[in-house]
């Protein structure tokens, strides 16, 4: 099985140079939508790649005395980023919702308290989709096809895209379940 956190490491190496520290910002904020990943992940898998060749690192000093490695991807890493990066990979399983599991079960439930849990995922989801609007903003126009950003831009469309349906699929189980 594939190590996929080892291709998203190279992936983000690829654009640009980055510390441990960048790469777990990258994670926090443009990824997290979709891919997550720990500290006590990314730094071991760091130590891989640089032991199988697909990274090195250089040393900087900020500061006065702080010590940082700089991690720049290898061409043997790109290599193996962009083969990685060029598979067909068959549809995922459905990712596990806890809550859609609850809402198939929730004929069991009192009218009232469905209602709770739909409007509180309904509030949720507005939030999101808030937050992922405001990340659209740095977007000035839409970025060009052969651009580092274009792919950026394609997922947070399509995380637009799930919360405005999942929105309006709770909309309508609101305007159902108060039937």
């Amino acid at each position: 099985m594939a190590r996929t956190l080892k291709y998203a490491i190279l992936g983000l190496i690829c654009k640009r140079p980055m510390s441990g520290y960048d790469i777990l910002q990258e994670f926090s904020m443009n990824l997290s939508e979709f891919w997550s990943a720990k500290h006590s992940q990314i730094y071991p898998e760091l130590k891989k790649l640089s032991e199988e060749e697909l990274i090195d690192y250089s040393v900087e000093i900020t500061g006065t005395v702080l010590e940082k490695k700089v991690y720049r991807i290898t061409e043997k890493g790109k290599q193996e980023f962009l083969t990685w990066l060029n598979e067909d990979v068959s549809m995922q399983p459905t990712a596990k919702d806890v809550f859609r599991l609850r809402m198939y079960f929730s004929g069991q439930l009192e009218k009232e308290d469905r209602l709770r849990l739909l409007e509180s995922q309904l509030k949720q989801h507005k939030d999101r989709l808030e937050h992922l609007k405001h990340n659209q903003e740095k977007f000035s126009k839409i970025p060009d096809s052969d651009s580092h950003e274009f792919g950026d831009y394609l997922v947070l469309m399509g995380a637009i895209m799930r919360e405005n349906t999942n929105i309006e699929w709770l909309k309508e189980c609101i305007r159902l379940s108060k039937r």
